[in-house]
């Protein structure tokens, strides 16, 4: 029989440990860098491939790189005397991008491999990986009234095409370098996470973000109508930025979750019409809607069953939606002007 490895105990994360976040000037990321900084850590490096000025956040006193870390040799770089490394680096967005760029969205797995294996080299203690909820089956998720799905859900494998299969794969090298190498490597499945300093126009940014913008771009405006991706009736939960980031944190540091991949999202469902109705109330407003359907609108449902993670934590994202949404609108609303008279914004 098979004997339970014994877990060696690490040693609690000093202030002036070298903490290295890829991804670091998108949206999670950016989020990550800013919590740990509030937290205190004093020494915190971050890499993305963006040009500096096209960073999401910068905070005062973090190393960071432009560097393509789908590159081993700056992946090698990054990780130089990490203790922890979280990898939140992906060519991603909303459904709108990854149903329209499905090979830019699998060739990340470059990233996820030589992040861990660079990570590994480094002798860093723990090793964090942002996975997604795209990763479950997509044969359960083809009802609008889905049941909430749990961990186990992953297989038998059907993947979302592209980001998905990329996500679930990458999954498996954190698993193998735990089992093999005794690399502790973590792994949560992100739901929809949106908020203040996300993208929001582009192309990119996700249901939350775009239909605050098309709302605030209606007032602007004085066409008071939205165009709506799909029949309305498509089924989501939306992760507020603050939960993410404490989630991280809390994932990180279980040594129960080790190769484990587990839920990261709220378990508020709502329908797509239902987060428009908030929207609206958020923005003081009432829309005429149309309905596009020929335009990417994913899985039917998808919602996050969080038995797991409130049974190994104690804790489960619990932002509620009207608040997020309140905070989230009044964020865009403040970029859209800016950007209307010439500023630069995060976008």
């Amino acid at each position: 029989m098979e004997k339970n490895r014994l877990i060696e105990k690490d040693p609690k994360p000093r202030k002036d440990d070298l903490i290295v976040i890829g991804g670091a000037g998108g949206f999670i990321g950016g989020a990550l860098v800013r919590y740990f900084h509030d937290k205190g850590f004093t020494r915190i490096r971050g890499a993305d491939k963006k040009p500096l000025p096209e960073w999401y956040q910068r905070v005062p006193g973090v190393e960071c790189l432009t560097m393509d870390l789908s590159e081993e040799a700056n992946c090698k770089r990054v990780c130089e005397g990490a203790v922890e490394v979280y990898n939140l680096a992906a060519d991603m967005g909303g459904m709108g991008f990854i149903e329209r760029f499905r090979v830019e969205c699998l060739r990340s797995i470059l990233i996820n491999t030589h992040m861990i294996e660079s990570a590994y080299r480094a002798g860093a203690r723990r090793y964090f990986f942002s996975s997604s909820a795209c990763a479950y089956n997509t044969q359960l998720q083809q009802d609008s009234k889905v049941t909430a799905l749990k961990e186990s859900d992953a297989y038998p494998a059907m993947a979302e095409r592209g980001y998905g299969w990329e996500k679930l794969v990458s999954e498996m090298f954190c698993q193998e370098y735990w089992a093999e190498r005794g690399l502790k490597a973590t792994i949560a499945r992100f739901h929809n996470v949106y908020g203040p300093w996300g993208t929001w126009d582009g192309g990119r940014e996700k249901a939350p973000a775009a239909i605050c913008r098309k709302a605030i771009q209606a007032i602007d405006s004085g066409d008071h109508s939205i165009s709506i991706w799909g029949d309305g009736h498509q089924t989501r939960s939306f992760m507020y930025i603050d939960d993410c980031t404490k989630g991280i944190d809390r994932i990180m540091h279980c040594d129960k979750l080790l190769a484990t991949p587990i839920n990261l999202g709220s378990s508020e469902l709502v329908s797509i019409n239902d987060l428009v109705s908030k929207v609206e109330k958020v923005a003081g407003i009432k829309l005429k809607r149309s309905y596009d359907l020929t335009a990417p609108r994913g899985v039917a449902g998808r919602n996050s069953d969080n038995t797991f993670i409130k049974q190994v934590l104690g804790w489960e994202p619990s932002t509620t939606l009207d608040h997020g949404l309140r905070e989230t609108y009044a964020w865009i609303k403040e970029q859209y002007h800016s950007r209307k008279k010439g500023k630069r914004v995060v976008e």
